[in-house]
């Protein structure tokens, strides 16, 4: 946890997560393995029944804006994607997925803030999803189809179910 972050839980609160992938190495580079990430991360917010108010998976790292499960435990809604993700073929090579989001003791590997009002919600949403686009991913956000994006702007479900 970066020095002086403090994070609470258990109030209902909105979490921003931000993590990165291992030695922020693009391992979320592909469109199969951005596909399996976020099959993974539905499977996980449907067994511990969170709210998942927004997201992008980028190559190297992800942004999420979600709520806190009823055991208040973010955690392991962080754990299980990466965890879940090793035991799956998945093609090229890769670091090993247990090592997806996970950093060296020396970096950071994730930043998780509390979101208390629907000005910061805005904030964070408008950031994730024009993140692709400041990368130089695509031009406009609809077009990256791994975020939250196309829920909010066009009415359309993605992978991940979102409760905005």
């Amino acid at each position: 946890m970066p020095k002086g972050l403090r994070r609470w839980y258990g109030g209902g609160d909105l979490h921003y997560i931000t993590c990165s992938c291992y030695g922020r190495q693009p391992f979320l580079g592909s469109a199969s393995r951005r596909d399996l990430f976020l099959k993974i991360f539905e499977e996980v917010r449907q067994k511990y029944e969170f709210q998942v108010v927004g997201y992008v998976v980028m190559p190297e790292h992800i942004h999420l804006l979600i709520g806190e499960p009823d055991d208040g435990s973010v955690a392991v809604i962080m754990q299980v994607p990466s965890n879940g993700c090793r035991g799956n073929a998945v093609p090229g090579p890769t670091p090993g997925w247990r090592k997806l989001l996970r950093q060296p003791s020396d970096i950071p590997r994730s930043y998780d803030f509390n979101v208390f009002s629907q000005k910061k919600v805005a904030e964070k949403l408008d950031y994730i999803h024009w993140n692709p686009v400041k990368r130089g991913l695509v031009a406009s956000p609809e077009l990256w189809r791994w975020s939250s994006y196309r829920y909010y702007a066009l009415g359309e479900d993605g992978p991940v179910k979102i409760e905005g």
